[in-house]
């Protein structure tokens, strides 16, 4: 390119720079734009290959779009294990290793330990280092992860899955081997632990360069107005993982842990299949295919050079629009970031820029929001509208999936359409947040009520008494509240499990189950109106009377469409209110703010305001608190509104100040877009 400083070999013809099999020539292209008061920065430009080798099929993919497709691959990957595979395994590793909720959560949350640990380095020292090279790293540590992650399974022997207990009323004689408090031995299995939180961890390492360094290559590599458009593409890729692993998990999970079930000898040992409790799939093989499949995503990483060709034409035509209050804020962050001494500094300026941490705390805000539903929206559906388990986690899973992919894209497209400034996007996120905040009051008119529960929202027939499941009926059975099982009566009254509603016996008819002779059950209600006298059930929830699920998912689906939307302009107006220098660094400061203060409370503050609307709590023969069986629907959906409401007025009221701080760079205002080639000398 003449007459801007800069010899790109990359716009040479093909055939002065490759040979017939490989290239071997310079890498690095000259000095960027220069103005007078010295040298601009250095792009190093090249083609795609390893050392001398640089193959011509190879020189297709080296430029944005190759690299968004391994990028997007990279983050599906990244989000079927930790989001997806994790997720629909822990209830089966807790059952596998006999571990408890809290230490399966100290599993979980090992992830976000690594990764705001780590994100604030890498990021810093990342941006001015070979980042197609932090991305290979970060596939090598990503695929490491899994591998370990899946190894207690090949250590930890064959599954024995013991004797089935048996969830009808037995006879008083009957002695049942858990049904007296005894001190739980310490066991083996308990030193697998370590290693799932190793795995985790090494997952988190191979997760922080993702989303800082990979995030900020794409600005430096694409136009100002075609950013949002590759950022969004890529975040809403990466959200098909999740969606990929709950579905491959499901399916791996139907398949016997050790592949193939063994014969018992022992008649009292009956063969398990995928209904009874003792079942436990084969959770460890999604991540052991992961772990080959993200490997080899290392190659197309390791081949990328420094800069894609054309970094440094797209680099001296930007415009900078960073926030500039009139301090020498700038000029000291253009001189810094060259050691570790620099790093405090380098940190302070970030801390101090007032739109960037409107921003920041603004997407913590939605975060904290995103993250409480996705972990909880199938319990509320579950338990709101009365489906299975199963079925709800789907119709999560379909909501939430599409809608967020959904709102990414469309807001990446209407940002680089309408080519945006960064005061038009953040002005475009109050706007979105709003429309939100209004759908979110679909949990006022879209809520049920409970349906008749025994011993919890009405007696057994006259008999017991509220929030107690014994009652007359069933005080022979020698029931266990640990074993929810619940079933629909013939008298329209849901109860706790079989052994609870009375019922002596089962049998299968055309391959479903149905227990009879059940003590608790009242008079069946006819569709005649006349009442019979069969004292039988079936498995499962009674269907319930409330018909808004149609409705709650359909708001529900727009309102996590805008949330979404907020998300890519968020990011693009992060990039462009701080230095070019440190453009990977704020997004490594704001992801550690965006666990700190949002995906980690999230699940938590949503699982608080969940319990706090128990009505029925799981409590064993050591009088120890449990589960929760049995919600108030209604306190449940106006907690859940609540704790939404607030965090989408929160974000608000940041993006506000964000607009309100917002100062672009004088010259940006000064200078019409036709000399926009000649900022970059100037500015020097």
């Amino acid at each position: 390119m003449k007459g801007g400083g800069i010899e790109n070999p990359a716009f040479e013809t093909p055939s002065s720079v490759l040979g017939r099999q490989c290239y071997v020539g310079p890498a690095k292209a000259g000095a960027g734009a220069a103005g007078p008061a010295g040298p601009g920065p250095v792009f190093e430009e090249g083609p795609c290959g390893w050392g001398p080798c640089k193959p011509r099929a190879l020189q297709f993919c080296n430029n944005p779009k190759g690299y968004l497709v391994a990028y997007s691959l990279l983050a599906i990957f990244q989000g079927i294990v930790v989001n997806g595979l994790i997720n629909i395994s822990i209830s089966t590793i807790e059952k596998r290793y006999e571990l408890n909720s809290s230490l399966t959560g100290l599993i979980s949350a090992s992830y976000d330990i690594a990764f705001c640990v780590l994100s604030l380095f890498v990021s810093y020292f990342g941006e001015r280092g070979h980042k197609p090279r932090w991305l290979a790293f970060s596939a090598f540590m990503l695929g490491l992860g899994s591998l370990v992650f899946s190894l207690p399974h090949f250590s930890s022997g064959k599954y024995q899955y013991g004797a089935k207990l048996e969830d009808t009323c037995q006879t008083t004689e009957t002695t049942f081997a858990n049904a007296t408090c005894s001190p739980s031995t310490n066991s083996s299995f308990h030193k697998y632990l370590y290693v799932f939180i190793f795995g985790q961890l090494l997952l988190g390492v191979g997760g922080t360069p993702l989303y800082t360094l990979g995030t900020a290559f794409i600005d430096d590599s694409v136009p100002k107005h075609m950013s949002s458009l590759y950022i969004g593409i890529g975040y809403a890729m990466s959200l098909l993982g999740p969606a990929i692993g709950y579905v491959l998990g499901g399916q791996l999970l139907k398949v016997y842990i050790d592949i193939q079930i063994p014969k018992r000898q022992d008649i009292t040992y009956t063969k398990v299949d995928q209904d009874d409790p003792r079942w436990l799939g084969a959770w460890w093989i999604g991540f052991l295919a992961c772990f080959f499949a993200i490997w080899l995503l290392i190659i197309p990483f390791s081949c990328f050079p420094k800069h894609l060709p054309g970094t440094a034409k797209i680099q001296a035509e930007k415009i900078s629009e960073t926030h500039d209050d009139g301090s020498q804020v700038l000029v000291q962050a253009n001189n810094i970031g060259q050691s570790f001494k620099d790093f405090p500094m380098a940190l302070m300026i970030l801390l101090r820029n007032p739109v960037l941490m409107s921003l920041i705390i603004a997407s913590s805000s939605e975060a904290l929001v995103a993250t409480g539903f996705a972990t909880f929206l199938p319990k509320f559906i579950e338990n709101q509208f009365g489906k299975s388990s199963s079925f709800s986690a789907t119709l999560g899973g379909l909501v939430l999936i599409p809608a967020a992919a959904l709102g990414q894209v469309i807001s990446g497209v209407l940002v680089s359409k309408c080519k945006m400034s960064c005061k038009g996007i953040i002005k475009f996120m109050i706007s979105t947040c709003s429309v939100a905040l209004i759908l979110n009051t679909v949990f006022l008119f879209a809520k049920c009520g409970n349906e008749p529960f025994a011993g919890v929202s009405e007696t057994y027939n006259g008999t017991g008494t509220l929030h107690n499941l014994t009652a007359p009926c069933n005080a022979n059975c020698k029931c266990l509240r640990s074993m929810y099982y619940p079933i629909c009566g013939s008298d329209e009254v849901q109860y706790f499990s079989p052994c609870f509603a009375g019922c002596a016996s089962y049998i299968f008819n055309n391959m479903k189950k149905t227990y009879h002779n059940c003590s608790c059950i009242g008079k069946a209600k006819r569709e005649n109106g006349s009442e019979g006298f069969l004292h039988e059930a079936v498995p499962g929830k009674c269907p319930t009377k409330c018909k808004f699920l149609p409705l709650f998912l359909t708001f529900f689906f727009f309102a996590v469409v805008f949330t979404f939307m907020a998300t890519t302009p968020t990011t693009v107006a992060i990039l462009r209110c701080v230095p070019d220098k440190q453009r990977s660094f704020a997004l490594g400061v704001q992801l550690v703010f965006l666990r700190l203060l949002g995906t980690i409370p999230g699940p938590i503050l949503f699982g608080v305001a969940i319990d706090n609307s128990c009505t029925l709590w799981d409590i064993n023969e050591c009088e120890t608190k449990g589960a929760c069986w049995v919600y108030d629907n209604e306190r449940m959906a106006l907690l859940l509104m609540g704790i939404s409401a607030a965090c989408k007025i929160i974000t608000i009221i940041f993006v506000i100040i964000a607009v309100y701080f917002y100062k672009p760079p004088p010259l940006t205002k000064a200078l019409p877009r036709k000399t926009s080639e000649k900022i970059s000398a100037i500015r020097t």
